[in-house]
């Protein structure tokens, strides 16, 4: 396997449709907005479900949520340290973690432990934004019984009731938004950890794949779904163009007249050549 040697930018297109697509839990687990009333979704949630799609295409992943683990360890100290070598070199606990995690070499790792022990840290070529919709979303929020107690309610006089006590909430979701997912992938960073062009493809296929076997009561099936992945491979370790413009040459705007887009198909898209760096345009699944 050859280490990456050429940079790769990336922006994918994801339109969410009555589903809550990154709560916030200090504000009810509404979905995240801001100021001015834009989605966002956290580059966490992002790389939470790149690890998932990892780990479904059979890579060995260091941050495994608890329903997702595949090896018994039930903490990542444990996975840490049942699995790399017991030594104090920072580099050649690095480079084994490296080895070993997919998520380790792409994303980068704090290994920090208690006093007397190594604490090493990964910087990773992947980044990812947070990502923003393109247009501000309406949010809708509907009251739900969210739980029933299975245990007999009491009436005053201390007996017991026939009827359940019930628990209501609040289920919000947006009614439509398009999200813009943008990120890189740096050789300098890829070298140091090892990332190769088999993991770039891998990055490139769980972007495209994003939300299989995600679906929850927040977001069901089908109400979220990566639209269209862009992938831009320039031809030199530091690229022909910034991250930046290469992230500004592709263009999505609502079309003329829709003030409150409620599908893509009310957005204008549009992609803008840059000389000498081609671009792969992938439908989503």
């Amino acid at each position: 396997m050859s280490v990456l040697n050429h940079k790769i930018d990336f922006t994918a297109l994801v339109s969410v449709s009555m589903a809550n697509c990154n709560g916030d839990p200090l504000n009810g687990n509404r979905p995240r907005t801001d100021y001015q009333g834009f989605g966002e979704i956290s580059d966490v949630c992002i790389k939470r479900k790149l690890r998932n799609r990892m780990q479904d295409l059979g890579a060995n992943i260091f941050v495994q949520s608890d329903e997702r683990s595949d090896d018994g360890f039930k903490s990542l100290s444990e996975r840490a340290s049942k699995t790399l070598p017991k030594t104090k070199d920072r580099e050649e606990y690095a480079q084994k973690a490296c080895e070993i995690w997919t998520d380790v070499r792409s994303f980068g790792q704090v290994f920090a432990f208690k006093s007397g022990s190594v604490s090493v840290g990964v910087r990773g070529p992947v980044t990812v934004h947070q990502a923003v919709s393109v247009s501000p979303v309406e949010i809708n929020s509907m009251q739900i019984t969210k739980s029933v107690n299975g245990e007999p309610a009491k009436n005053e006089a201390g007996d017991a009731d026939k009827r359940s006590s019930d628990t209501m909430g609040s289920k919000h979701m947006v009614r439509f938004g398009l999200y813009r997912i943008k990120g890189s992938i740096n050789v300098q960073l890829a070298q140091k950890t090892g990332f190769t062009d088999e993991d770039a493809v891998l990055i490139k296929e769980c972007l495209r794949t994003l939300f299989e076997n995600d679906a929850s009561a927040a977001r069901p099936e089908g109400s979220m779904e990566v639209v269209k992945l862009y992938w831009w491979e320039h031809d030199c370790p530091i690229g022909q163009y910034s991250s930046a413009k290469v992230h500004r040459s592709l263009h999505v705007t609502p079309k003329e007249g829709v003030d409150a887009p409620a599908c893509v198909d009310d957005y204008n898209v549009t992609l803008e050549e840059l000389p000498g760096l081609s671009c792969e345009i992938v439908d989503g699944l």
